[in-house]
């Protein structure tokens, strides 16, 4: 009885170490069980942000390789927050029920020392180690009270900001730099937005008007794995929070003017085109010219190109814009017309009958054979 009871403690020793081995073995086709990262920054309302999550989106895995690039343009913009279709980044002010504006997400990551933040160098972004800049920095430079949160080191700084204490309402604006890539694999020209900066509006001492702060730059691929777990809504007729802040940069569905392209003297647009109306006419050139990137690619149908004729002489006949639709209007009905009037007549084309075939009898009544002639 005892020999038996040694034998089976022995064998389910071997298993236990046979199985721990298994367990730690990282060869290949081996599936290992991982636990959640429990050092992985939550969210407000409780959602983890782990490591795999923030590998989805980053920049190495979204990006294409200059390979297959063959055309790039950056824009800068500038969202204002008054606008009613940019009010989903502003609105709510204050928390609810889990919801939180953009401004009040970066800084909380910020505080958490999770989020990195370069300096603002006046348009030239460099998003390395050297430009890097300190929580510390930004919460002393613009005078936002702080205390160091509980577990603070010098190594990883982490800081408590009193929700109060938060400037949402002086942050009335973004600068965004957008990347617009045409892809040779989906031969499709598709913009990115590769950062952000917080701009503040502050007043003076004495009054006046309010002046232009811009606070520091976040890359948008560090930002993103926070910003897709925040559902936010866009839409006054439903009040179900179907979009993500992700989603809403994604899809560019915010509203932004054009205040800079990328140039060899790094000049603005205010400094190339002082006079307003120069200005305004440039950006809408510069939009036109994105809009209309993908459409000059291909070759235009020959109902395309009738439109555009007929287009020029109204305009060249002293026509307005109303008129030049109406005859980009007529020309689309009658290609439609003139396609249907095509497949109607091609249906209804009979063929002719074919002329029916002699018969053996009379082939031979009429060819004399002339075989076996003497």
């Amino acid at each position: 009885m005892h020999q038996i009871i040694k034998t089976a403690l022995v064998t389910a020793a071997l298993v236990c170490t046979s199985a721990s081995v298994f367990a730690q073995d990282d060869g290949a086709g081996v599936v290992r069980r991982r636990t959640a990262d429990r050092n992985a920054p939550k969210q407000q309302d409780g959602t983890v942000v782990t490591e795999r999550m923030q590998n989805f989106f980053s920049e190495d895995n979204s990006s294409i390789s200059d390979a297959d690039r063959q055309w790039m343009r950056v824009i800068y913009r500038s969202i204002d927050l008054d606008k009613d279709q940019n009010a989903p980044l502003y609105f709510p002010e204050e928390p609810i029920d889990g919801q939180e504006n953009l401004f009040r997400i970066i800084m909380r990551l910020l505080a958490s020392n999770t989020l990195p933040a370069y300096e603002y160098l006046d348009g030239r972004e460099i998003f390395t180690d050297q430009y890097r800049i300190k929580t510390r920095d930004i919460l002393d430079r613009f005078y936002i009270p702080y205390t160091d949160a509980k577990g603070s080191t010098e190594k990883n700084p982490k800081f408590n900001i009193d929700e109060n204490d938060v400037p949402t309402n002086e942050v009335l604006s973004y600068y965004v730099v957008e990347r617009w890539e045409f892809d040779t694999r989906s031969n499709r020209l598709r913009p990115v937005v590769e950062a952000i900066c917080p701009v503040l509006h502050r007043s003076g001492d004495f009054g006046g008007d309010a002046l232009k702060y811009p606070m520091f730059w976040v890359k948008f691929s560090d930002l993103r794995p926070y910003l897709a777990a925040q559902t936010i809504f866009i839409d006054d007729d439903n009040n179900l929070p179907t979009c993500t802040y992700d989603d809403f940069f994604t899809l560019n569905l915010y509203d932004g003017d054009i205040y800079k392209t990328r140039n060899l003297k790094n000049k603005s647009m205010v400094q190339m085109y002082p006079d307003p109306d120069a200005l305004k006419k440039a950006q809408d050139s510069i939009q036109n010219r994105l809009d209309d990137f993908e459409k000059k690619l291909w070759v235009p149908t020959r109902e395309e190109v009738i439109a555009a004729r007929e287009a020029r002489e109204a305009l060249a006949a002293g026509g307005d814009s109303t008129q030049v639709e109406q005859a980009t209007a007529k020309t689309s009905t009658t290609r439609a017309s003139a396609r249907s009037t095509k497949r109607s007549t091609k249906e209804k084309k009979v063929s002719k009958p074919k002329a029916p075939k002699a018969s053996s009898s009379s082939s031979s009544n009429a060819t004399r054979s002339v075989r076996r002639r003497k």
